[in-house]
């Protein structure tokens, strides 16, 4: 079981640094990161909130499901 994190497709799309996020969010440059990598094991749904407010998209556009087969 594979979750993807598209965070950077949405950045993109959207033309947002991820700097501008972080600032958005009020969250560290740091913990971006690990999101985008795709190395978080949790994020909370307050956080998910917000990046999709600030992106303007919603949670299936940032996490994807991959099967492993």
């Amino acid at each position: 079981m594979a979750i993807v994190v598209n965070l950077d497709v949405m950045l993109a799309k959207r033309k947002i640094q991820s700097k501008e996020l972080v600032e958005i969010l009020g969250i560290t440059a740091a913990n971006l990161s690990i999101l985008k990598t795709g190395k978080a094991k949790a994020i909370r749904f307050a956080t998910l909130e917000a990046i999709c407010e600030a992106l303007d998209c919603q949670p299936g556009d940032i996490l994807e499901y991959k099967s492993d087969k």
